[in-house]
């Protein structure tokens, strides 16, 4: 996350989500939602994963550093929720929901 000078976060308490979610679609063109975790299947330790995908609901590639980018940037926003379970941060409203209630959604 971008701060000031004095060290401070440079986007506000009140539009902190929306903020974040224009940085992060200027920093992933195309990208929709992502999905942000601690348990990467392919790690047998707590891992940060972050997963990108884009309207039509396609996985986006990315670089680690842009995924660990985007991935701790959403975590310091909110670093009161549990991150063992997987989130995901919808950038058109800046959102934050559980993966687990979006697939639940999904198959109503």
């Amino acid at each position: 996350m971008l701060a000031t000078s004095s060290g401070s976060p440079a986007c506000a308490e009140d539009g902190r989500p929306r903020r974040l979610a224009a940085q992060l679609a200027d920093m992933i063109p195309g990208a929709a939602t992502i999905r942000v975790s601690l348990t990467d299947l392919t790690q047998t330790w707590p891992h940060l994963h972050a997963v990108v995908k884009d309207e039509a609901g396609r996985t986006l590639e990315l670089g680690r550093p842009t995924a660990r980018v985007a991935a701790r940037w959403i975590l310091r926003v909110w670093p009161e929720v549990d991150w063992m379970r997987p989130h995901t941060f919808c950038l058109a409203d800046a959102t934050l929901t559980r993966s687990d209630l979006v697939a639940a959604e999904r198959g109503r």
